[in-house]
């Protein structure tokens, strides 16, 4: 089976790096045109130059997902520079340090929240203004593995994720009938260069086994099955939590 995506016109946040970045690649890659953002320009200036290298049409732009006005700009930019929007990836997102809830901070939560759950509804209700006008359209939303179980010290992290789960499932079931898609990927532990940056090789190594595949992830793997969820493969799919874990949560 072919996974085309030639002429669709597909918007992606976070882009800059990882699975962002992967899934561009593999959008362009199949024909795609593509609009990126991310809060680094430096980081967004090498993500343009790797997706025109590919070919294709694309546009980026400077874009932080929690505030709503650059969130509305980013839009409207891109519906203007690409004449359409197919299909939004809400990538972006962050996470926090592992501590018991007891001693979490409150800063830490309103970061969180901002990004892993405003920043996915804001670019949803961005998504669906501009879809619902033409009548069809995919959302997929990057949730996780922790939106369908736990792990020690993630408790805010879990909630926001868990969070994104609902808002997708709950407004896939609202715009069933509207000729939009809703879904969501649920990655397991994904071995990104900020996972090499931030956990030590013993610590990846931990991570890993949570997998029964007793593997890390890779962001190629995230964009595969972003790919067939983009792709008109998937037409009778709406409102489904998309694992891509090693098997992590069906034990």
């Amino acid at each position: 089976m072919e996974l085309s995506l030639k002429g669709k016109k597909i918007l992606i946040t976070g882009a800059g790096a990882g699975i962002g970045l992967a899934c561009a690649e593999a959008f362009v890659t199949a024909g795609a045109d593509v609009a990126i953002c991310d809060v680094e320009q430096a980081r967004l200036d090498k993500a343009l130059a790797r997706l025109v290298a590919i070919g294709g049409k694309h546009y980026a732009q400077l874009c932080d997902v929690a505030d709503s006005a650059e969130v509305a700009g980013f839009f409207a930019n891109t519906a203007k520079a690409m004449g359409s929007l197919d299909i939004v990836l809400n990538n972006a997102g962050v996470g926090s340090p592992l501590v018991p809830l007891g001693e979490t901070d409150e800063a830490d939560y309103d970061r969180l929240m901002s990004i892993n759950l405003k920043g996915v509804w804001l670019c949803m209700r961005e998504s669906l203004k501009i879809m619902s006008s033409a009548g069809s359209g995919h959302i997929i939303n990057m949730a996780s593995a922790l939106s369908k179980t736990t792990f020690p010290g993630a408790g805010l992290y879990v909630a926001s994720k868990y969070a994104v789960g609902g808002l997708t499932r709950n407004t896939a079931v609202e715009y069933g009938e509207s000729g939009i898609r809703i879904n969501a990927i649920c990655p397991g532990f994904i071995d990104t260069p900020l996972l090499r940056e931030s956990v030590p090789e013993e610590g990846r190594a931990h991570l890993a086994s949570r997998h029964p595949m007793n593997r890390l992830g890779t962001p190629e793997d995230v964009a595969m099955a972003a790919m067939w969820l983009a792709s008109d493969a998937s037409s009778f799919v709406t409102g489904m939590l998309f694992s891509v874990d090693g098997g992590w949560t069906a034990i």
